[in-house]
């Protein structure tokens, strides 16, 4: 920054002025009684190693300016401790129990650079031996950057962090060493025994409260219960009625139809592993090919099949691609995002990632057409069943139930899709840092999340938890203090946990889990999870919810299953048995055909259904399909940019929309309870009034505590940044080459006129 001060032309003058003074010693004159300054520890959590005199960067610009402190590597994060002392103001509202803004939980770091002179290296462990970096950079997977500097510090305590850093945060590790085992047996929980509770599909009383809810026609089995069937199932799962005994123990688990959902009108989906059939192979041909009749015999007989590993990417393809997609959001100075910026949204679009959840949301809408239009079953299958069958299931059901659009039943489907449904969740983000699990690592689960999110964007008042919410969620995948997201299976979970606990009066279920959210945010943050636009589905009166409907004295068609035909034998069912034989075999040949088979045929079907269910008035409580065109796959922007601090606007963005809905909120129910007032002068709480808590806007809230909101709330708030006036890239080149932009950039925005340029 002072080298323009130089005189043009020679070399460049020295700096004659030399410090005899460390900036140790500055530090103790400054605080004689200096104390020991630590975050507040976790139970169980252990100090590794630590660093004092650390620089932490700032992201402002290229002037290094940052703010001294205390490097410290636990058992389960990194942390920087200020020396500063932290003001009232700076209490935030929407404030982590676990770990702060300053503090890394250990699966949470993506890569880690070192700055050795000018260049800038990545680190693994060939290069911890040698010598330690002047400085070290830091990319989380909440996409934060962390830049440290080690110049002012110890060279033993600079050496020992630095390491300590690097091994406990990328060389492989033993699953018994993550944090969350400590952490459950030091601490006592609360267990999440409320009468509302996200079902965790882990008993038989969950599985039969979701199959009479959906009014599903299927088997219960909990023959697994011990994993004697296979290891690859569930303890309790759901299957075809017409499933034997026989049928579960064949192929561990391939090839088994696994029942997800059940449409109102009693076709369902399934789900299932692919089993490989070779052409000399008959018995795998054969099973198969009961499976899909049991499938079938499930609603009319029946059944459309999906491979996924032939329509969508495959999980090398979903991990290059957001490998390229998050590179854009890893922001390190301000320079490095205005360079960025010439070409981002081109480079957005060519690394594919919104393609692909394109992919898997139109994916998606084919088989909910064939589930609401075609009134047929679907089986959906890949090579393991648990990774994009987990998120076109999941889609599926949220596009057709608004049950699993609730916080309570969103988790339930997270519950019962992916944690019960067996997503390798260790594998995929490979917490343990693996070499041979670097292959199977994929982000799919945060895919899914992705294509929740831009549902939630289209129809927002359709769910009831917020955009926050889903950012959360995001970010406790990489949090290790819950085994929600630790293991691979059920099996897994069940053996680990149960051989990991230390009497036989610890249960399973009292292990920290990801959806007793009071473990990480207090009540007035978890307000932030709800969606205050969101459309409850009104009461309906007790006197019109019961209509006539007339008997018919004989039925006038077949019998959905065949559990509903009559017992007794006659003419009626003699025949209808031979139709149903004839029709089994046309509706099964012609839909063993793939639903998204790229003919110009399906393409115009999926479009015709599209538009056919936009025609309809929109009922948030119904049937919800996203708009697939492209400017409708936006970025997920509260994620991916809420800690770039040149993209924020100061009172603006979905924040101020929000607080302005919330404060038209506020003014409603203040109107209702006047109402009730001047409608009932003897009682004002009468039973026909709906008391109901009064709203609290985000900016009153915001003026309590003195926090400035931006486009980033509540992740980032308490801020007092000064804006610079955003530079048009177009014009960015030639500004620099006139000198205008250094002058332009360098002027703070003020109440005076401002100055564009066209």
């Amino acid at each position: 920054m002072l080298g323009g001060l130089s005189s043009g032309g020679g070399k460049a003058a020295k700096a004659s002025f030399v410090s005899y003074v460390t900036p140790e010693e500055i530090k103790s004159e400054k605080e004689p009684f200096r104390k020991e300054n630590n975050p507040d520890f976790l139970p169980g959590e252990v100090v590794f190693c630590s660093a004092n005199t650390v620089l932490k960067y700032t992201q402002d610009d290229l002037s290094q300016r940052g703010v001294f402190g205390t490097l410290l590597c636990t058992n389960f994060r990194v942390s920087f401790v200020s020396d500063e002392v932290a003001s009232d103001e700076t209490s935030k509202l929407f404030k982590n129990k676990l770990y702060g803004e300053n503090d890394i939980p250990l699966s949470c770091v993506d890569n880690i650079y070192g700055g050795y002179e000018d260049k800038k290296k990545l680190i693994t462990g060939s290069l911890v031996k040698n010598k330690y970096p002047s400085k070290v950079i830091i990319h989380c997977k909440d996409l934060r950057v962390f830049q440290f500097s080690l110049t002012y510090s110890k060279e033993e305590d600079a050496k020992k962090i630095f390491q300590g850093i690097v091994h406990h945060c990328l060389e492989p590790k033993s699953l018994k060493c993550v944090f969350a085992f400590t952490y459950c047996e030091k601490s006592s929980g609360p267990e999440m025994q409320r009468k509302e509770r996200t079902m965790l599909f882990n008993c038989l009383e969950d599985w039969t409260h979701d199959m009479k809810r959906t009014k599903g026609n299927c088997r219960l089995v909990r023959e697994n219960s011990n994993f004697e069937l296979s290891p690859r199932l569930p303890q309790f799962f759901v299957v075809p009625s017409n499933v034997s005994d026989e049928d579960l123990t064949k192929f561990q688990g391939k090839g088994l139809p696994m029942w997800c959902w059940s449409h109102h009108s009693g076709c369902a989906l399934f789900k299932t592993p692919s089993l490989p059939q070779l052409p000399e192979d008959n018995v795998s041909q054969m099973y198969m090919e009961k499976m899909l009749t049991a499938v079938a015999h499930t609603h009319l007989y029946s059944v459309k099949t999906e491979d996924l590993s032939d329509t969508l990417p495959t999980l090398q393809d979903i991990q290059l691609s957001y490998n390229k997609f998050k590179q854009f959001f890893l922001i390190e100075n301000t320079t490095e995002f205005w360079m960025s910026d010439m070409k981002w949204f081109s480079s957005l679009e060519n690394c594919g990632w919104l393609d692909i959840i394109r992919q898997c949301l139109q994916k998606a809408v084919e088989v909910v057409e064939c589930l609401e239009k075609e009134n047929t079953n679907v089986l959906i299958m890949e090579e393991g069943g648990s990774d994009l069958c987990c998120v076109i299931s999941s889609l599926v059901q949220l596009m057709l139930d608004p049950y699993y659009r609730t916080l309570l039943g969103f988790q339930s489907l997270v519950q019962k899709e992916w944690v019960i449904g067996g997503h390798a969740f260790l594998d995929r983000s490979n917490h343990l840092h693996l070499k041979e699990k670097v292959e199977s690592q994929a982000p799919v689960f945060l895919l899914f999340l992705e294509c929740v999110w831009q549902l939630h964007q289209q129809h927002g008042p359709a769910f009831q938890f917020s955009e926050t919410y889903l950012t959360v969620l995001s970010d406790s995948l990489h949090v290790p203090a819950f085994t929600t997201f630790l293991f691979n299976n059920d099996s897994h979970r069940v053996s680990v946990l149960t051989a990991e606990s230390p009497s036989s009066q610890r249960a399973v279920m009292n292990w920290p889990s990801v959806w007793d959210w009071s473990a990480q945010f207090d009540c007035k943050a978890l307000d932030l999870f709800m969606n205050p636009l969101y459309a409850q589905k009104p009461k309906q009166d007790r006197s019109q919810r019961k209509t006539h409907r007339p008997k018919h004295q004989r039925q006038l068609s077949l019998p959905s299953s065949a559990f509903k035909t009559p017992a007794k034998k006659g003419f009626f069912k003699d025949e209808a048995d031979s139709l149903k034989k004839i029709l089994r075999v046309r509706r099964i040949s012609r839909w063993m055909l793939s639903p998204s088979s790229e003919s110009p045929q399906t393409s115009s079907s999926a479009r015709e259904f599209y538009e056919a269910w936009q025609a309809k008035p929109l009922d948030y409580h119904g049937l919800l399909l996203p708009c697939l065109d492209g400017p409708s796959i936006r970025v997920w922007m509260q994620r991916y940019l809420r800690w770039i601090h040149e993209v924020q606007i100061l009172g603006g963005g979905p924040v101020a929309l929000l607080s302005k809905v919330y404060e038209l909120l506020g003014d409603i129910q203040e109107l209702r309870r006047e109402l009730d007032r001047h409608a009932c002068t003897q009682t004002p709480n009468h039973r026909g009034a709906t008391t109901r808590p009064k709203v609290k806007s985000a900016a009153e809230l915001s003026a309590r505590s003195s926090v400035r909101l931006s486009s980033s709330f509540p992740f980032v708030t308490s801020r007092n940044w000064q804006f610079k006036p955003a530079i048009p890239t177009s014009m960015l080149q030639s500004l620099i080459m006139t000198g205008v932009a250094g002058d332009l950039a360098s002027r703070d925005d003020d109440g005076g006129e401002t100055e564009t340029i066209v």
